[in-house]
């Protein structure tokens, strides 16, 4: 990757998805999303609904990606902590956001706006709002922290709305080969392929399918020439080695 590609991290908040009860399809989203955007993802964490471990998890995020993602923790119950814990990430209050309390009253204006739906409109000081076309309870932005619903339908569509305010370099692409080898036959012309393309990331992955061990390579870069070239390259090696290589759909 080239220096000038902006970064980002993605922090994955709620004891529901440590507990296996919740299964994440957020950040396979937005990982993918950031790539078309020509934005790298470069780590991504689950923690707790925990106050000090959000709080210290978006101090760290933030001073070192150019773009913070979070997910989860913003709706009306007890546990949604998020919102109050990014303030105090920052230092400043938690308070009601005009616009937010106009959402929520149009959208809940026959079931009623209670107490614990206007926790909604509640938002860090100097936060502005990440639109929710969905349900209409916005999410907020920060500096650079973006704060996004865990909900995978509403999350996609606050992502969707403030894509276009992020600014991005080059689309990273991505290509990938399977062959049936291990990796450890791979490793070493890998490894020579790997210095000849400095801007491509090479990864290697060992999967088990039909009954049979394999390997899946993947190249990812913003130069979709050299990214090409890398897969070929190693296409040929596979076959070489009588992997039975072939690109997955």
């Amino acid at each position: 990757m080239t220096e000038s590609t902006p970064t980002a991290g993605v922090i994955l908040i709620g004891n529901e998805l440590l507990s296996g009860k919740t299964q994440d399809s957020n950040l396979q989203f937005i990982g993918q999303r950031l790539a078309d955007l020509g934005v790298r993802l470069q780590e991504a964490v689950v923690i707790a609904d925990i106050e000090a471990t959000i709080i210290a998890t978006v101090n760290d995020y933030r001073t070192r990606y150019d773009y913070v993602f979070t997910t989860g923790g913003i709706g009306p119950t007890h546990d949604d902590i998020t919102s109050a814990s990014v303030a105090k990430a920052f230092g400043v209050r938690l308070v009601k956001h005009p616009e937010a309390v106009r959402r929520l009253e149009r959208a809940y204006q026959r079931a009623g706006l209670s107490d614990e739906r206007m926790k909604m409109a509640e938002v860090p000081e100097g936060a502005t709002l990440v639109d929710n076309p969905i349900s209409q309870a916005p999410g907020f932005q920060i500096e650079n922290v973006f704060v996004l619903a865990g909900i995978p339908s509403v999350a996609r569509a606050m992502f969707d709305s403030l894509a276009p305010t992020l600014q991005g370099g080059p689309a990273i692409v991505s290509e990938s080969v399977d062959g049936y080898l291990a990796e450890s036959s791979l490793a070493k012309r890998l490894g020579e392929i790997d210095q000849r393309f400095p801007d491509v990331d090479i990864g290697c992955y060992p999967f088990f399918r039909n009954r049979r061990f394999g390997a899946n390579v993947v190249a990812r870069g913003t130069d979709a020439t050299a990214v090409r070239e890398v897969i070929d390259l190693v296409f040929e090696l596979m076959d070489e080695l009588g992997g039975e290589p072939e690109r997955p759909d």
